[in-house]
């Protein structure tokens, strides 16, 4: 007679211990180190469990053993004993991350905890061929592979992109600013580098907000909205620690929301959107800035000692957008980036006396304004965060495809 048991329990089990590895890790990763004791709280299973997970992503190299007296958080200082640490591994697994601009191309070497180990450039042609930007983010990946060590495993590629990316596949549905309409980029690129390996796309006002929320001004806010000025205008929200992404993956595209009934005509065939109010276009004819500038439209406005009578009407423009923004999610934080850091800096009276003037006095009461912690870096931290959720997920299959051999090719 044969034994069966409960139906699925074996299998039930497998899936809560991967599940419970994969938590682990995220919580080191988010926080770089930590104590088996506070890991023990956040997940609330008992100290032998937790040693049990921490014993297989030492062995799995991807954490690392910390004395005690390294780990011990000014909570728990005092009597008892101190509990043992674990850290991030300072030779585990690491992501490729592309911030895919309209007139350049930055990529990383970024490892857990959003360390970025090493990153190149190049520049973007104006309207390039999608092939031809793909061989070029190529050339910068195998640069900044080829100073990995050896014994670190390349386990993904994220790809911060400025236009509509189809939540499903990672199509570019429309890149208006490159005039790309229903392109694979990702496919282009693993073509070029002549490798199979997960590679994730996501629009940069999106991977943008997700970045902030973990890392940079709104860790611990569970509530915010990443409004991003890069040639057009997009915002990545984030509601409930969760980032919003539509069932398409569209939602955040408010560069064609109305903002001005008697502005002028948009390319997108309405009057008065965030584009051409507020829009990279808009910004530079305020300061006199040449078209081809436009790109660069942050480092045209902190070269500023003042702003110009226009730079202040964009300024209330967008007091007047963002009101619309915090009636309608009821965000804790907006943090604005890229020219817009600058652009608040310039004229964040206006922006604020017209948020305050259009806000409802409820969402009003709660929201800050904010410039994002990561500088520049924001969506290029954003992709990482993407191409290492698979990792995340589930340690255990994400390293065991044997990926170090991907990254020893991409070196040689």
């Amino acid at each position: 007679m044969t034994r069966t048991g409960r139906p699925g329990t074996g299998s039930n089990q497998e899936s809560v211990r991967r599940h419970n590895l994969g938590t682990l890790l995220r919580h080191v990763h988010r926080v770089g180190q930590t104590s088996r004791a506070d890991l023990t709280g956040l997940m609330g299973l008992n100290r032998s469990t937790i040693a049990g997970l921490v014993g297989e992503l030492e062995s799995m190299r991807v954490i690392e053993h910390v004395t005690p007296s390294s780990t011990r958080s000014p909570a728990r200082q005092g009597a008892g004993r101190p509990s043992a640490g674990v850290r991030l591994a300072a030779d585990g697994p690491y992501v490729i991350a592309v911030d895919l601009g309209v007139d350049r191309a930055t990529v990383a070497r970024v490892g857990l905890g959003g360390r970025v180990l090493e990153r190149a450039s190049a520049p973007v042609e104006s309207r390039p061929e999608a092939w031809q930007v793909g061989a070029s983010v190529a050339a910068l990946i195998r640069a900044v592979v080829a100073g990995a060590p050896t014994t670190s495993p390349l386990v993904g590629i994220g790809v911060s992109v400025p236009g509509l990316v189809r939540r499903s596949d990672g199509l570019i549905r429309l890149a208006p600013n490159l005039e790309w309409v229903d392109v694979s980029f990702g496919s282009i690129v693993l073509a070029a580098l002549g490798v199979e390996i997960p590679v994730s796309l996501a629009n940069d006002a999106d991977l943008g907000a997700l970045a902030e929320h973990h890392r940079g001004a709104g860790v611990g806010v569970d509530d915010l909205v990443y409004v991003a000025g890069n040639v057009g205008v997009g915002a990545g929200v984030v509601v409930g620690g969760v980032r919003l992404t539509g069932s398409g993956g569209y939602a955040g595209e408010i560069g064609h929301l109305p903002l001005n009934p008697e502005g002028a005509m948009c390319h997108c065939g309405n009057a008065g959107c965030w584009e051409t109010e507020v829009g990279g276009t808009a910004v530079a004819a305020a300061i006199r800035c040449p078209a081809d500038r436009v790109p660069q439209l942050d480092e045209e406005l902190a070269a500023l000692s003042a702003p110009t009578p226009e730079l202040r009407r964009i300024g209330r423009h967008l007091g007047n957008g963002l009101a619309a923004i915090v009636n309608a999610f009821n965000p804790r934080l907006v943090v604005l980036g890229g020219y817009f850091s600058g652009l608040f800096t310039l004229v964040g009276g206006e922006v604020q006396a017209a948020l305050s003037t259009r806000a409802l006095p409820a969402p009003l009461e709660s929201v800050t304004l904010s410039h994002p912690a990561l500088g520049a870096d924001s969506s290029l931290l954003g992709a990482a965060e993407i191409a290492f959720e698979p990792l995340l997920a589930d340690p255990e299959s994400a390293l065991g495809a044997s990926l170090l051999d991907v990254g020893s090719r991409l070196a040689g």
